[in-house]
């Protein structure tokens, strides 16, 4: 142990499992000792030093007095378990605080905020293991340890930790995993009469390709241990799906394949609430801009939403309560919604902490994070004076940063495996000014002029002869593939052909690269559009062009143009300010 291997290290080289070497430790009395590096530089005495451990004979750390929490946070911030969950965790931090408690938090993050020394009363500075927890439970011995703050990394040990008798606060392990476990789940929405895509899984090649060919292309697979959506794909035919098992996974028993039928064309929704195990609070409800199929970490997405009916949204928000409770959500739940040809559609639910709900709580002046901790730690949710997520008279968005400039080799495409290194948002009356003031924040402009880009798909084909009016009549020229510009100049809009990738040059690609297109609308539907947008995009990227993939971005974008007026930023602090001068 002085050497550094770790208890699952010992426990393989010797033949036994990793409780075996943890009990013969104890019977041996071999155990952490924690060193502290003073934050003071021994000038004076500190009062926050952070702890790391080691095996030596003397122990400079004594357990905290008082009734204590432990929060584990996310690890390392690495694409889809990012700094929106170190947000989280430091926002649990403040409301146990004010609660009086004290708190412990666990992480491994350099430069993070979650990692400041003096942030908690006591910060560990180790890996978010079953072993590195548990050697800190042992002396610390906390009142509760909080799993739900930290992302995907701490539910990975949540049921050894209550196996090895933690107190886990808040959403029990038993029922995150309720929700982990599809068939489990599936079952739990067929008594709530839920809808949702058709599923299964595949332990081999051919059970695999068998389920994919019964439920009908396209389907979205995917592995059953990801993190921030890695290695899933959209699979348009069997030999698609046969090169994607060859390239991304290892199917196994113990690491099967998901399958879903895809809702191409559909919304997509989420949901972020909070549940005291007996009411429920729906903090607020995200409409996203993007196609579906796009990771939720990539989606651009506006608070409230922009296109649903009431009655889609109400259903959404009964659904919502219903499976909280069902799942016994104590603290955060996040869920995720389709909606498309007026019917709902449950993708998925996580009774933990999301990347969204920092940009929720920044829209609605409600720290959501801070209330679970203190539903966690005993609190109701009627001790809480919460107003409506859509009582605000404001729009968000949020846009996320990719980075691609960067990486020029990178397949430029948005699908399911998040991409995005962070987010920016804009906050106006409009959604217009809303959209406009994100995408300036992520880095991208709105051209005033020049020539747009349009390829759309059939499904589309009538809903852009409004858009492309509205930018010729702003000055702008039109250029499309084939089949779009020939439906727009049948509807007197005047547009120039331009040949798709790979029918002749020069063709749309030759044109982003020459700088002649300013503004790329590309709506794709199926295997050979994807292709083309992939294309298409990597030469955007690359000039800093705007692209943008759905009918409704497009609009955004429209409006956020004939708006192009000089725009005053406000602080949020400015923002929450006047609502409190108006009311």
């Amino acid at each position: 142990k002085q050497q550094g291997f770790s208890d699952r290290q010992i426990a393989r080289k010797s033949g036994k499992s990793e409780s075996e070497i943890r009990a013969l430790r104890s019977e041996y009395d071999l155990r952490t000792t924690y060193k502290v590096v003073d934050t003071c530089a021994a000038e004076f005495s500190a009062k926050t030093p952070y702890c790391y451990s080691t095996f030596e004979e003397e122990n400079e750390v004594e357990p905290l007095e008082g009734k204590t929490y432990m929060i584990l946070g996310g690890g390392p911030n690495r694409i889809g378990q990012g700094i929106e969950f170190d947000y989280c965790c430091v926002q649990a931090v403040f409301g146990l605080r004010e609660m009086g408690n004290k708190t412990i938090m666990v992480n491994c993050n350099p430069e993070t905020v979650s990692t400041d020394y003096d942030l908690a009363d006591r910060l560990y500075f180790e890996p978010i293991t079953f072993e590195d927890v548990m050697n800190i439970v042992d002396l610390e011995q906390p009142d509760g340890v909080l799993v739900q703050f930290g992302g995907q990394t701490p539910l990975k040990i949540a049921n050894a930790l209550r196996d090895a008798g933690v107190p886990i606060a808040g959403t029990s392990p038993r029922n995150i995993d309720l929700a982990e476990d599809r068939e489990k789940f599936g079952k739990l929405l067929d008594e709530i009469g839920v809808a949702r895509p058709d599923y299964g899984t595949g332990k081999t090649l051919e059970e695999v390709i068998q389920v994919a060919e019964n439920i009908g292309y396209p389907v979205l697979v995917r592995p059953s241990y990801v993190l921030g959506g890695r290695a899933m794909e959209i699979v348009y035919s069997t030999d698609q799906l046969v090169d994607y098992l060859s390239r991304a996974s290892d199917v196994t028993a113990e690491h099967p394949i998901y399958i879903d039928a895809f809702l191409e064309d559909a919304f997509e929704f989420d949901v972020d609430g909070l549940s005291d195990g007996e009411e429920v609070h729906i903090g607020g409800i995200m409409q996203h801009i993007e196609e579906a199929g796009i990771h939720s970490g990539d989606s651009a997405c506006v608070l409230p939403p922009y296109m649903i009916t009431s009655q889609a949204l109400e259903e959404i928000t009964e659904l919502t309560r219903q499976i909280a409770l069902k799942l016994e959500v104590v603290g955060l739940v996040n869920l995720q919604f389709a909606y498309k040809d007026g019917q709902v559609y449950m993708l998925e639910a996580n009774p933990r902490a999301s990347r969204t709900v920092p940009f929720v709580s920044k829209a609605t002046n409600i720290p959501l994070a801070k209330i679970a901790a203190q539903l966690a730690a005993g609190k109701k949710l009627r001790d809480f004076n919460m107003a409506s997520w859509d009582s605000g008279a404001r729009v968000s968005v949020k846009e996320a940063v990719l980075p691609f400039n960067k990486f020029p080799n990178e397949r430029v495409y948005l699908g399911p495996e998040m991409k995005s290194t962070g987010e920016a948002m804009g906050i106006s009356g409009t959604f217009a000014d809303s959209f406009a003031r994100a995408v300036i924040a992520a880095g991208n402009s709105l051209p005033s002029s020049g020539k747009v880009f349009v390829s759309v798909n059939d499904n589309d084909k009538l809903g852009i002869i409004p858009i492309a009016r509205d930018f010729r009549e702003m000055g702008f020229e039109i250029i499309a593939t084939g089949g779009t510009a020939q439906a727009l100049r049948r509807n007197g809009i005047q547009t120039e052909t331009v040949y798709k990738v790979g029918e002749g040059r020069p063709n749309v690609v030759d044109g982003i690269k020459n700088g002649e297109i300013t503004l790329v609308i590309n709506t794709p539907l199926g295997p050979q559009s994807r292709y083309d947008e992939e294309a298409i995009g990597k030469a955007a990227i690359r000039k800093g062009i705007l692209t943008i993939t759905t009918l409704s971005g497009a609009q955004a974008s429209v409006r956020a143009l004939r708006r192009n007026e000089k725009r005053v930023v406000h602080s949020l602090q400015e923002h929450y300010q006047q609502d409190l001068v108006h009311t």
